[in-house]
């Protein structure tokens, strides 16, 4: 059989031209279609995938909202506010927030469930007073923009009262009362004296009430003088000396844990306009009871605090329910949106009950100060009587 004839390139019986490729065999010439190439596709490297991952991360959680805040949000108007932020910490650990039992470095931490028997005793609580309640709730009634956390307890009998006194309320400036508490007993543990100095610094200077930010910087006063200040007048630069003093917020919420405390927390330096740190009315009148009957403070401990509590300078929401020969030990709180009292009431006759008030509020609305004014007034009748 003869040999088909193929051109002087092929140098064996496999070749590909231009265009066609021919395969040459015993029985003649086979058309095939010509082989396409295929490029390879280059995979990425680790590195550009951490880069690109990185750049994501960027985008989402630093670009975009930076540019939303800063430029997008202007074409609303001003009270549709800064909407856009991303809240790493939930997104990573969506049940820290309400599970957490301890605070590091800012950071809520899970940690083992403490066992350990708490410091402050528990009230000793017997029946309910269901006439003073059903009076304050009808009190209540009349106030429709008002939200109100009540608790109260009377010493000779153990009978109190309670409205909402567990529900989670801001603490405004009544957080200053587990300041003042932990102080005095940092004190009898040898950390500090009352009569140690602090220089006032300009990151410890806050907005809001009280005149030392307003003070000459660098000038030292004493752990006495900050604490009454903090206590008389409310103020919140001698309050974050004092909070700093002791090791920041985490020791103070840790030592409120220890103390038997389940909700109330200092999550933010004063002023705490926004109401992130948070109580209980139960708790603060657990507070109350213990630095007054209780051995988790010294003698001559309750004796300063006695006498800071009793020179408050704010008369206008508890104190206004009094009558005069009635003795008062209390600290108040304000943050706008909320209002509040906590405090001991002496009677003339002897009586005496713890009594807390929390009012949340519109802004600066008068009805939540007319409300504690006229809620204190009905709870000390009926006491008192």
């Amino acid at each position: 059989m003869p040999e088909p004839k193929y051109n002087s390139y092929a140098k064996t019986d496999l070749y590909t031209s231009m265009y066609e490729q021919y395969y040459f065999n015993d029985t003649g010439i086979k058309k095939v279609k010509p082989i396409k190439k295929v490029k390879k596709k280059n995979k990425p490297s680790f590195s550009k995938k951490i880069i690109s991952g990185l750049f994501f991360f960027a985008l989402l959680f630093y670009i975009l909202p930076y540019s939303f805040n800063n430029y997008i949000v202007d074409i609303f108007p001003e009270n549709t506010g800064k909407i856009l932020k991303a809240d790493y910490e939930k997104l990573l650990y969506p049940t820290h927030h309400y599970l957490y039992k301890d605070l590091f470095l800012g950071k809520y931490i899970v940690k083992d469930a403490n066992y350990t028997k708490p410091i402050m005793t528990d009230i000793k609580e017997t029946a309910p007073r269901a006439a003073l309640k059903n009076s304050l709730l009808a009190l209540a009634s009349e106030y429709k923009k008002i939200e109100p956390a009540i608790y109260v307890y009377e010493y000779k009998n153990g009978s109190y009262v309670d409205i909402q006194a567990d529900k989670p309320f801001p603490a405004a400036s009544i957080i200053k009362l587990p300041v003042l508490i932990e102080m005095f007993r940092k004190i009898e543990n040898g950390k500090f004296s009352l009569y140690d100095t602090m220089v006032l610094q300009d990151y410890y200077r806050a907005s809001g009430s009280g005149k030392l930010q307003y003070s000459q910087g660098g000038v030292a006063h004493t752990m006495d003088y900050l604490a009454k200040i903090m206590i008389e007048n409310s103020d919140n630069s001698s309050t974050n000396m004092i909070m700093s003093k002791m090791g920041g917020m985490p020791q103070i919420n840790k030592a409120m844990q220890q103390w038997g405390l389940k909700t109330t927390r200092i999550n933010n330096w004063l002023p705490d306009l926004d109401g992130t740190n948070i109580t209980t009315a139960r708790e603060l009148g657990k507070m109350l009871y213990n630095i007054d009957t209780t051995d988790i403070l010294t003698r001559e401990s309750k004796k300063h605090i006695s006498d800071y509590l009793s020179h408050v300078k704010n008369n206008r929401l508890l104190q206004a329910g009094l009558p005069d020969e009635a003795i008062l030990l209390h600290k108040t709180g304000d943050i706008g949106f909320m209002l509040g009292d906590a405090g001991i009431v002496k009677t003339p006759s002897g009586k005496k009950y713890i009594v807390v008030i929390l009012a949340k509020r519109p802004y600066n609305n008068l009805q939540g100060k007319d409300f504690i004014v006229n809620a204190s007034r009905i709870i000390y009748n009926h006491i008192s009587n």
